[in-house]
């Protein structure tokens, strides 16, 4: 059983336009009416469920079990000793950088 939870309204001072087949349109408002909502509704929320999953694919990295692995391995290995152009530039930014820390 499907469960619908309504939300506070909100004030809509944005306005969203698109030009559509008439295809398109037809599709999308079959679509809205067996969800039982308006078609600007139904648009609305379908952009802002594909613009969600969007943002967070683009947000979150997906390893497969190698690449966890072996993320996990260079997390834990032992730091490389400092190449000689390392120790200058560290020699370097003693100079000229400053802290509170210090």
């Amino acid at each position: 059983m499907a469960v619908i939870i309504k939300s506070k309204k909100v004030a809509k001072s944005g306005r969203l336009v698109a030009r559509v087949s008439s295809a398109d349109k037809a599709v999308i408002t079959k679509a809205a009416t067996l969800a039982g909502q308006p078609v600007g509704s139904f648009v609305v929320a379908q952009a802002r469920k594909a613009a969600l999953e969007t943002l967070e694919t683009h947000d979150r990295i997906v390893l497969s079990t190698e690449q966890s692995r072996r993320f996990v391995e260079a997390l834990l290995a032992e730091p490389a000793p400092p190449t000689a152009r390392m120790r200058e530039a560290m020699k370097l930014s003693r100079t000229k950088v400053t802290s509170d820390l210090d």
